[in-house]
Order: C-alpha cells, then sequence, then structure tokens
C-alpha cells in the first residue's frame, strides 16, 4: 500500500474504503455539462465508496436531458457489481463515445444501482458536487470524481497498477 496522504478534519481518505465496495446514498447535488449545455442536475444522487478510488456517483438515468444518453457499443465486468453497459453522451451538439455505464442487473447487494448512471468526468465539460468542480479520477479506465474532501493516493495514477 502507498504511503496516504494526511486527513484534515472534514476530510475522508479512500484508504478508508471497503473491499468489497459500499453502495451509500448522499445528500448531495450532482450537475453535469457537455458542450455548454447541462446534461442533468440532481439531487438524486448515490455513490460507489472502494479502497483507493474516489467515489464513483450514479445518477438516474431518467434525470438526464431527452436525448443525453443514448446505447452504446461494447460491455465490462466489475467482479463485485456484475456486468456493465454504456452510453454515449451528447450535449450541446457534441457526442462522447462509451461515456457512461450502468449495471442493468447488478450482483445482491448493489440493487441500488438499477436505472442510475455514472459518467468518466475527464469527457465532460465539467461535473460538480454541490458547485464544486470535481477532477477525475488519474488513468483512463478508472470514473471516480476528486472533491476537495476526498484524499488519497488514487487507483489510475503513475505506478498505482500494483496496489
Amino acid at each position: 500500500m502507498p504511503q496516504r496522504d494526511p486527513v484534515a478534519p472534514g476530510q475522508e481518505s479512500v484508504w478508508d474504503y471497503p473491499r468489497p465496495p459500499r453502495v451509500e446514498r448522499v445528500d448531495r447535488r450532482v450537475r453535469i455539462v457537455l458542450g455548454g449545455a447541462e446534461i442533468v442536475d440532481t439531487g438524486d444522487v448515490v455513490r460507489v465508496l472502494e479502497t483507493s478510488h474516489p467515489p464513483v456517483y450514479y445518477l438516474p438515468i431518467a434525470d438526464f436531458a431527452p436525448g443525453a444518453l443514448t446505447a452504446g457499443d461494447g460491455s465490462s465486468f466489475c467482479e463485485f457489481k456484475g456486468a456493465a453497459g454504456y452510453f454515449d453522451v451528447h450535449g450541446g451538439g457534441q457526442t462522447r463515445s462509451r461515456a457512461a455505464w450502468t449495471y442493468p442487473t447488478p450482483t445482491p447487494g448493489f440493487e441500488v444501482l438499477v436505472g442510475r448512471v455514472a459518467v468518466y468526468a475527464q469527457q465532460m465539460d465539467r461535473c460538480e458536487v454541490d458547485g464544486i468542480e470535481v477532477v477525475p479520477q488519474p488513468g483512463r479506465f478508472y470514473g471516480g470524481w476528486i472533491t476537495p474532501e476526498i484524499v488519497g493516493p488514487f487507483k489510475g495514477g503513475p505506478g498505482s497498477m500494483g496496489w
């Protein structure tokens, strides 16, 4: 395990998150902008917390602007949550292929993810949690969102493959 970053009052260390991951509803507001257009603004938020990863936020598919999500190519598998499908994300005349994912039939313990989608922050113009712009988790594969109250180090950065 790498050296942990210091944790100040009001912060969470990703090294205190569990494995297997925990799912929790949170009282947060999430807003996403693509192509200058707001594609979602919702307070119906669930986050998944997993050791060494910043939180991944899952939002109701129904809360996205009409036409913002269309079925994308491919699938993947998470040892904890099951089979994932992808969405292409559209906003302001722009499209980002496979920029969001969902678990249509997640494994037991993750049923709250049904009908929800997570979005890769690095592919959007802006993603916010409670009005604060997030920093995308390092690496192309990971979808965590880093906010000021979350400290690492985070999986996905250089040298983290063996964690």
